[in-house]
């Protein structure tokens, strides 16, 4: 049985593709961002769920848009996300 996708998983599986696409450790990625190494860490394997400051610090060092993270969301069912 498929185990249903999580917000922080698909949020982390986002923020890791656009990371590697620009050829950043994970080291170098929370320097950009000024968060420490571990909280990369807990975002891309999806145990934490980045605040609203993080993900725009998240984006201003992938030089992306806030858009381009939150994309992976427009392919789903957001009322999966919701509790029940």
């Amino acid at each position: 049985m498929a185990v249903a996708p999580t917000i922080g998983g698909l949020l982390g599986e986002r923020v890791r593709e656009l990371r590697k696409k620009r050829g950043l450790t994970q080291v170098e990625f929370a320097a950009l961002c000024g968060v420490p190494q571990s909280r990369i860490s807990t975002i891309e394997n999806g145990s934490r769920v980045p605040n609203v400051e993080t993900v725009i610090r998240l984006a201003r060092a992938l030089d992306c848009r806030v858009t381009a993270l939150m994309s992976v969301f427009d392919k789903s069912d957001l009322s999966s996300f919701l509790p029940k």
